[in-house]
C-alpha cells in the first residue's frame, strides 16, 4: 500500500466529514494532478471509493426514514441508462484506441465548475425555488417535476461516468430546486441514495474496460475511514457558512486550471 495514497485517502475523507461534499470533486484531481495517474484511471478508481465510503450511509438515511425513494426511482430512470451508455462509449473509444483523456477532463472540468456554483448559491437556489409567485417556478412544480428529475438524473449519470462528480454536490442542488418542501435531511439522504447506486455502476463499468487501479482503491480506502470520521466531528466545530464557500472557491480554481491545462 502506498502511503501517499492512504494519505490522500484521510485528507478526502476528512473534507467529506467535515462537509458531506468533496469525494469526487477532490479526490480525482489530486490523482491527476499530484500522482500523475491517467484519468480515466482516477475516474474509475475514485468511483467505486465513493460507493464504498459512503455506501453506510444509506442504511442510517433508511432507518431515519430521510431518503424519499419515489424521487431516487425518478433520478435512478435516467442516471442509469445514461452511465451505462456513457461507459459504452467509453468501451467503444478504448477498442478504437482513441485517447479520451482530454474529454475526461475537460468534462471533469465542467462537473467542478458546476459543483462550485451550487455550493457557492445553495441559499439563493432555496430561495427561488419556493418563489411560487414566479409562474415558471409554479409551473415546474406542478407538472414537470417529473421528468425533469428524470433528466437531471440522466445529466448526472453522464457527469458521474465521464469524471467521477456531480452525484453530490449537484445532485443535492437539483433536489433542492425541484423539491423544495423536503427537509434538508432528506435532501442529504434522498441524494445519497441515488449517489451510491450510480457510483457502483459507474465503477463497475469502467472495471469491465479495465480503468480501475485495485491496489490504489484499496489505499484510499483504508486512509479514508479514520479521515471520515475526525472530519465528522471536526465539522460540528466549524461553521458551515465559512467551510462551504472555501471548498466551492477551490473546486472553481481547480474545474478552470484543469479546462486550460
Amino acid at each position: 500500500m502506498e502511503i501517499t495514497y492512504t494519505f490522500a485517502g484521510f485528507l478526502v475523507g476528512f473534507i467529506i466529514g467535515m462537509t458531506g461534499v468533496g469525494g469526487g470533486s477532490l479526490m480525482t484531481p489530486i490523482l491527476v494532478f499530484f500522482f500523475g495517474i491517467k484519468p480515466a484511471i482516477a475516474v474509475g478508481t475514485d468511483l467505486l471509493y465513493a460507493a464504498i465510503t459512503k455506501s453506510s450511509g444509506i442504511l442510517v438515511h433508511h432507518r431515519n426514514k430521510t431518503v424519499d425513494w419515489k424521487i431516487v426511482g425518478l433520478m435512478a430512470l435516467g442516471s442509469i441508462p445514461s452511465s451505462l451508455l456513457s461507459v459504452l462509449i467509453l468501451k467503444q473509444m478504448n477498442a478504437a484506441g482513441i485517447n479520451h483523456d482530454r474529454i475526461i477532463t475537460l468534462t471533469l472540468s465542467v462537473a467542478l465548475i458546476l459543483t462550485s456554483m451550487a455550493l457557492l448559491f445553495k441559499e439563493r437556489l432555496k430561495q427561488f425555488s419556493k418563489d411560487e409567485s414566479s409562474t415558471a417556478v409554479r409551473t415546474l412544480h406542478q407538472r414537470f417535476v417529473k421528468p425533469v428529475t428524470v433528466l437531471a438524473g440522466a445529466l448526472i449519470g453522464v457527469l458521474v461516468t465521464f469524471s467521477s462528480v456531480g452525484a453530490g454536490a449537484l445532485g443535492a442542488a437539483f433536489l433542492l430546486f425541484l423539491y423544495p418542501q423536503l427537509r434538508a435531511i432528506s435532501i442529504v439522504g434522498t441524494d445519497l441514495a441515488h449517489a451510491v447506486p450510480i457510483t457502483t455502476i459507474a465503477g463497475l463499468g469502467h472495471a469491465h474496460i479495465g480503468t480501475v487501479d485495485y491496489l490504489l482503491l484499496g489505499s484510499l480506502v483504508i486512509g479514508s475511514l479514520p479521515g471520515i470520521y475526525l472530519g465528522s466531528h471536526m465539522g460540528k466545530l466549524l461553521p458551515d457558512r465559512i467551510i462551504r464557500p472555501l471548498l466551492a472557491c477551490l473546486l472553481l480554481l481547480i474545474g478552470i486550471r484543469m479546462a486550460v491545462a
